[in-house]
């Protein structure tokens, strides 16, 4: 992998810690966090998997909770360790690297870029393919049936909502200013 990749996954595994800092908010009737980085996961995918393809989206999420793994309280609240992957939420870790990945996939693919296509992607990337593995985790972990689980997630919802909105945005105004095209991609 040339070093300008190397580089540019290691920069949105580090969006990925700064995003950590915030505070999660936790909610009383679920141990899964409302955190930002899910914001982080939108943009891994939709500014680096849309320039050097979907697997330096996947990647930048691998390199980020294996540091996690490793036991660097870089998850929200300074969690880490190989504990929260045995946790509720554990599943929507595991959903970030897909949904990186899929949200890159369709960017890469993209001829035309609009925010209306961005918005769209993330929302099946960001929310729907993150809650695709998170759910049935949660559900099994807190020993719940998993339509019980599906209705406590739509509390989440309203703020995945404005994290598509605000990594669509910043999607679009980012991609024009990293300096790498699609040509570079081998």
């Amino acid at each position: 992998m040339e070093l300008k990749k190397i580089v540019y996954v290691s920069m949105f595994a580090a969006i990925m810690g700064a995003l950590g800092i915030v505070p999660p908010i936790f909610l009383g009737f679920s141990p899964v966090p409302i955190t930002l980085q899910t914001l982080g996961v939108m943009l891994s995918g939709s500014v680096l998997g849309a320039r050097l393809g979907p697997k330096y989206a996947a990647l930048s999420q691998i390199l980020f909770l294996f540091l996690v793994m490793t036991g660097l309280p870089l998850l929200s609240g300074g969690r880490g360790g190989i504990g929260v992957f045995f946790s509720p939420s554990g599943g929507y870790l595991i959903g970030w690297i897909v949904g990186a990945y899929v949200i890159g996939f369709l960017t890469y693919r993209m001829k035309n870029i609009s925010f209306v296509k961005i918005l769209l992607v993330n929302i099946l990337g960001g929310i729907f393919i993150v809650y695709l593995f998170g759910i049935p985790i949660q559900a099994f972990m807190m020993n719940i049936p998993l339509a019980k689980t599906v209705i406590l997630s739509m509390v989440y919802l309203p703020g995945d909502f404005i994290k598509v909105i605000v990594a669509s945005l910043l999607a679009i105004k980012l991609q024009k200013s990293i300096p790498l095209s699609k040509k570079l991609v081998a």
